[in-house]
């Protein structure tokens, strides 16, 4: 029998270990969510908040430091990621002084470490997507920079011990020619910058942000099958001959796995992993659907919660995973696809969209309470008129509003002429917050209180916002277009 002091010694590492275990597994496998307001109409911040609350959602990552949802956030308790725009990295990279005001007047004005009555932010995401293919070198010659610059003034208002810096990273970062994970690697433009911010990342015990897309992969990849990308279990596996042929059930893992090589190939092996980014559509495309994606949601969900982590990560999944998105946002660009204005678990107004456990015993999502719409008023085409016009109208009304659900195979795809042109003359109206004038279209347009919409097309009927809120949107508007001095054109042909 050992002496007492070493039975001590015993019972008291066998009560840490328990404790190290307990901690590790309720932080491994974290499942929280975007929060993007890129809506013309967004649910206010305090309703967002509540839709948080009530669906038992304790993370959300931010694409800003947006101040009416940082004090919506407060008191919370809920933790928080907030973005620094790209436009932004070039200043941040060369003015020291620019950065410590930004986390002066972002960070250390909400911050509370234990909720309280201020915002418990875990992470001061440096950059959306900045080293995106399509950006070229556009940003990733200032992201270095910005994010020592930005870690600098974290560390001289105090905080650099409670708040990390990270860099979300498109799924394009990395990649494998042979679609084979043990064949990944980073772009080979990216490598020395990579090498730099895993660096910096690992130094700090920060995890590395990216984004995985199943739904990309799927209408990119044509190895990749819907089965595979939606976990199905009568799925074809992948065989990974090079890699002690491991085996592959799912698109999630493949993706997730090829990272892991490119992070062991520049020398980063055990590098957390925080899926920044993960989801799938509902509108916009062919198999963008609400059935799908719940299919998706539900298996990706259960393989999280499974813990059985990767071929080469096995028992080790992403130390939290961001579901993207809370909300529909209808003025997302469309550069990629009319999709990408229908990621949200939840539609624009905050009604759930299917069923889905976010692990909290809760299999039935709670909807946003006590929402306020205008008036039940939709504008469509006036059949009386000449309307050998009218799609040029619905093109030019479609080129500001939210038309993507008329996409090919989208919910509103099979609207005939002149439905469709309804559509997009209702899509406008509702944008310009129904203003009489807003449903003229040179005498086309008529305003009805009768609802046009047809089985899963739905026409809408916007939220109500405060005139602040308005006003603030507006400003937002304005100084995004300054920033950034871009625009894009959505193009709809209506046959």
């Amino acid at each position: 029998m050992p002496p007492p002091n070493l039975t001590s010694l015993l019972l008291l590492f066998i009560i840490l270990s328990a404790l190290a275990t307990m901690r590790s597994d309720s932080a491994a496998g974290a499942v929280a969510v975007n929060w993007g307001t890129t809506a013309s109409h967004p649910l206010p911040p305090a309703k967002v908040v509540e839709l948080l609350k009530s669906n038992n959602i304790t993370k959300v990552k931010l694409f800003d430091a947006d101040p009416l949802a940082l004090q919506a956030l407060s008191g919370s308790n809920i933790a928080v990621t907030v973005g620094i725009p790209n436009s932004m990295l070039k200043t941040f990279n060369s003015s020291m002084k620019a950065a410590q005001s930004w986390v002066h007047d972002n960070v250390t004005r909400y911050f509370s470490s234990s909720g309280g009555t201020g915002v418990r932010i875990e992470y001061v995401a440096v950059g959306y997507e900045p080293f995106h293919i399509s950006y070229g070198e556009q940003f990733r010659p200032f992201v270095i920079g910005a994010v020592t610059n930005i870690q600098t003034a974290l560390t001289k208002a105090n905080l650099a011990g409670d708040v990390k810096v990270v860099v979300p990273c498109s799924f394009d970062t990395f990649q494998s020619e042979s679609s084979l994970p043990s064949k990944g690697h980073f772009r080979p433009e990216l490598n020395k910058t990579m090498i730099e911010l895993l660096a910096f990342l690992s130094k700090r015990h920060s995890p590395f942000f990216v984004t995985i897309s199943p739904f990309i992969s799927f209408r990119s990849n044509k190895n990749i099958s819907l089965d595979f990308a939606l976990f199905k279990e009568t799925a074809h596996s992948h065989n990974d001959s090079h890699e002690k042929y491991k085996n592959y059930k799912n698109s999630f893992d493949l993706s997730y796995d090829t990272l892991v090589t490119a992070l062991s190939t520049v020398g980063f092996p055990e590098m957390d992993i925080v899926v920044a980014q993960i989801g799938w559509p509902t509108d916009g495309a062919a198999n963008a659907t609400s059935s799908t994606a719940e299919t998706f949601m539900k298996g990706l969900i259960d393989h999280l919660h499974s813990k059985s982590g990767t071929p080469l990560r096995p028992r080790k999944p992403p130390l939290e995973t961001y579901i993207f998105s809370l909300l529909d946002e209808d003025q997302r660009s469309t550069a990629t696809g009319n999709f990408e204005r229908h990621w949200g678990v939840f539609t624009f107004d905050g009604q759930a969209k299917y069923h889905l456990n976010f692990g909290q015993n809760a299999k039935i999502l709670v909807n946003a309470q006590n929402v306020e719409y205008l008036p039940s008023r939709w504008c469509v085409v006036n059949n009386n008129k000449d309307l050998s016009n009218a799609t040029a109208s619905a093109l030019e009304a479609c080129s500001s509003a939210d038309c993507s659900a008329l996409s090919p195979g989208g919910s509103c795809f099979n609207l005939s002429w002149p439905g469709n042109i309804s559509y997009a003359f209702n899509s406008y109206y509702q944008q310009h917050d129904q203003t009489p004038n807003s449903c003229n279209f040179g005498g086309l347009g008529l305003i009805t209180t009768v609802d046009p919409s047809v089985n899963n097309c739905r026409f809408s009927v916007e939220l109500r916002i405060s005139h602040s809120t308005l006003l603030y949107r507006s400003y937002l508007f304005q100084l995004m277009i300054l920033l950034t001095a871009n625009a894009f054109v959505c193009i709809l042909i209506f046959t």
